[in-house]
């Protein structure tokens, strides 16, 4: 982090452009945001349309969307912006609604897909580098860094029950509808043949599948473990001929150990009875 912070306005890659920006007025150094104009090959998506997407790196994780925007309006009126970890393809990518669920943190630098609403923008933006440092934390729009920043997300982890007992409430209403709308499609559909004349034949009836328990999963797979026992060959090498008759020797003279302590107990108990 301390090299790309040092990253001056002469250090840029080939075919960026570096700009010196400030999060606060005492800060020393600046940091620099590599930008250029993002290409893509045609036929891509048009989520950054080429010639009026500027691609930035060297974006740090406390930088927000709204700061980049506010940023670049001066160079003209800004579309969208979108942070990404790394370089990403231009499809639309569907926005997280929750406020709790499928939460991402921000670990390192990214990049930032800043879309204009006209192709001058571009080439206003890679001009800033001309001028000095650009402050992007005002009084009206401060941007929070170090431990303000740290506060600040700890406050945003702690969870409201109310809110999160709202949206919870919320999702399974459109649950709910939604499988609703799901049966009543299909109970149209019952029994109606398709284009092809085929009739969908479905589990529901006077006795539907019930889902399975850990019980009844534990006895399928014993029955299948007897089916696969039973079906196994039974001396048919060599070697399974030689071990199944030493079992039965072996059970044989078992047997006649037995049977000789039992006589001589009886013997001993004069109740021996030959015949």
């Amino acid at each position: 982090m301390a090299a790309a912070e040092q990253r001056g306005a002469g250090a840029a890659p080939p075919g960026y452009t570096a700009l010196a920006v400030k999060f606060g007025a005492r800060q020393r150094s600046p940091h620099c945001l590599l930008v250029k104009e993002h290409q893509v090959r045609e036929g891509a998506g048009t989520a950054h349309p080429p010639r009026r997407t500027l691609f930035v790196l060297n974006v740090p994780p406390y930088c927000s969307a709204d700061a980049l925007s506010r940023l670049f309006a001066r160079c003209g009126h800004v579309q969208s912006v979108d942070i990404c970890d790394k370089p990403e393809p231009g499809e639309k990518k569907e926005k997280l609604t929750s406020k709790f669920f499928n939460r991402k943190s921000v670990t390192g630098f990214q990049v930032a897909y800043v879309v204009f609403r006209k192709p001058g923008g571009v080439q206003a933006a890679k001009a800033l580098s001309q001028g000095g440092p650009l402050l992007i934390s005002t009084e009206s729009h401060p941007v929070k860094t170090g431990i303000s920043k740290w506060i600040a997300s700890y406050a945003a982890s702690v969870v409201d029950q109310e809110e999160l007992k709202a949206e919870v409430d919320a999702y399974m209403q459109d649950y709910d509808k939604k499988i609703a709308e799901e049966e009543a499609k299909a109970a149209r559909e019952e029994g109606v043949p398709d284009e092809e004349g085929w009739v969908k034949v479905t589990r529901k009836g006077r006795k539907p599948g019930l889902p399975r328990t850990e019980a009844a999963n534990l006895r399928l797979l014993e029955k299948e473990k007897q089916k696969r026992a039973r079906k196994e060959l039974l001396n048919f090498y060599a070697w399974q001929h030689r071990e199944t008759k030493r079992e039965h020797i072996a059970q044989l003279r078992k047997k006649f150990e037995e049977d000789k302590q039992r006589i001589a107990l009886m013997r001993a108990q004069r109740k021996f009875r030959p015949y």
